[in-house]
């Protein structure tokens, strides 16, 4: 896997060299702690940059910023939808700890109750905001939050500053002014000083380099958690058209433009949305922004990057065989699904010169949780707080030597989803993933080094090794304490997963 996307790589760059540099853990006390900006898109697939394999979505700035940085191949999603995964990313602990495990206002019932969740990130929380700001950085946080209003906010969890946080998990519109007819949940604020026109993810955009600009002689940072490419799937016209025109010239599919998955719903098999097109370049185009202006303000060379996402591309969609944006092929299903369409997505970190050892792609599978102690050792600050759990400093894998050590992760979604998954919980180990599903306690085993699409069940050709994985799964849960759902008394349907 990694030849493939080294390959990938040389093909956008047309050089793969990337020097080596040391990390500013190993640098003089003399030397300032770097800034770190982590940008999370909403709902970004792990097929949606051209770094990634994307062949219908032109990404130059962020394939440029995969040049210069290192890929993760295999960086997951601690949950296949946000709220969770950000619980994650903002404290190193698993969302099935947290009992975080339902996006906040996802609620459903079916065959089971639904899990009961925590409906914010509880205050006691060290977040990775706090833990920064204990160490004099300048913090900020714009766009996305969904982790809790009024008193749970980002300004309660570590972040001195925060722009165009709104209560909900999408935005009204993307145009300004960004509000619905009536006051809403979705509302964005902060913006009103916006003109007509005006596109969200520039404008959170500018507000981020706002922010750079008047932190730039101090340590910063910044959380930049772009709406995009979440619904509502809006883009700026003239970018709609380049990609209404570029799919037209695709070639026709033979068959239908979505795949049957679980009995119950549809995945998207081919990128061709002309309008989220126009949503992913918007986000290419605020990379190269940020970038352009940590060169001109002379901040590259002391200024970190890190590029992820929360959860897989959104494809499948529930008893709908058409309306999903984009698709995760050759991954399977997508948002929602703890198939890896689901919980697979992008992993960049781009630092002036590259990294330490000039490791340009590392295939060591990773999570979410992982991003606490590695932002913090990217900055040189060994600050991990007592009550961080389940997160490893990845730093050490850019060391061209390091090597692949065996890895455990988990994953608990006890709740139901419109893109038509039920309850269910997954763990990986080395290759070897088993899935369980929690309504009638069926699983499935893939070997992921042969079978990256899943396709193929082994499940009931390996019993030994089903057994084994589900015995770990189930410790797990029982060691984190994870809510597992309780059949419901008043279920008619006989609906099965």
């Amino acid at each position: 896997m990694t030849d493939d996307f080294t390959s990938v790589i040389r093909r956008i760059s047309g050089a793969a060299a990337i020097a080596a540099a040391l990390l500013c853990g190993s640098c003089t006390e003399s030397e300032p702690h770097p800034n770190v900006i982590l940008v999370i898109v909403d709902d970004l697939g792990w097929r949606d940059v051209g770094a990634y394999g994307s062949e219908f979505y032109e990404t130059p700035n962020i394939d440029r910023l995969a040049v210069e940085g290192t890929v993760f191949t295999q960086f997951y999603a601690a949950s296949p939808v946000c709220s969770p995964t950000r619980a994650s990313i903002m404290t190193g602990k698993h969302p099935a700890r947290l009992h975080i495990t339902n996006w906040i206002g996802g609620e459903r019932n079916g065959p089971l109750l639904q899990a009961e969740y925590e409906r914010q990130l509880p205050l006691e929380e060290f977040t990775i905001g706090e833990a920064f700001q204990a160490e004099g950085y300048a913090t900020g946080y714009i766009g996305k939050w969904h982790l809790g209003v009024g008193e749970f906010m980002p300004t309660s969890q570590g972040f001195d500053t925060t722009i165009a946080v709104n209560d909900a998990g999408q935005p009204a519109s993307y145009f300004y002014p960004y509000k619905r007819g009536q006051p809403s949940v979705w509302d964005v604020p902060d913006l009103e000083d916006g003109e007509e026109g005006e596109y969200l993810t520039d404008r959170l955009t500018d507000e981020a380099l706002g922010f750079i600009q008047g932190h730039r002689d101090e340590p910063f940072f910044l959380v930049l958690a772009h709406y995009a490419v979440h619904t509502p799937i809006q883009s700026r016209e003239e970018s709609a058209e380049f990609y209404r025109r570029k799919a037209g010239e695709l070639p026709s599919l033979e068959g239908p433009e979505s795949a049957p998955e679980g009995g119950r719903a549809f995945t998207k098999i081919r990128q061709d949305h002309a309008a989220y097109g126009g949503m992913v370049e918007s986000v290419d185009e605020s990379i190269g922004w940020i970038m352009a202006r940590l060169a001109e303000w002379g901040l590259s060379e002391n200024t970190v990057v890190v590029f992820t996402s929360d959860n897989g591309g959104l494809s499948t969609l529930e008893n709908r065989p058409t309306g999903a944006p984009t698709s995760n092929a050759p991954l399977r299903a997508g948002k929602g699904w703890l198939y890896e369409g689901g919980i697979r997505m992008p992993l960049i970190i781009w630092r002036s010169g590259g990294l330490a050892g000039g490791q340009p792609v590392v295939d060591q599978p990773a999570i979410s949780t992982d991003l606490y102690p590695t932002l913090l050792g990217l900055a040189g600050l060994d600050v991990i707080p007592s009550q961080h759990l389940d997160g490893v400093n990845l730093t050490h894998l850019f060391d061209e030597y390091a090597e692949h050590t065996g890895s455990q992760l988990y994953w608990h979604f006890p709740h139901y989803h419109g893109s038509g998954n039920v309850p269910s919980s997954a763990v990986r180990v080395g290759d070897w993933k088993l899935i369980e599903w929690l309504e009638s306690g069926r699983v499935e085993l893939y070997d992921l080094s042969t079978d990256l699409s899943e396709t193929t069940d082994l499940a009931p050709a390996m019993p030994e090794r089903v057994a084994e994985l589900r015995q770990v799964l189930a410790n797990w849960r029982e060691q984190v304490g994870a809510v597992v759902p309780q059949p419901n008394p008043d279920w008619e349907s006989g609906r099965n997963d």
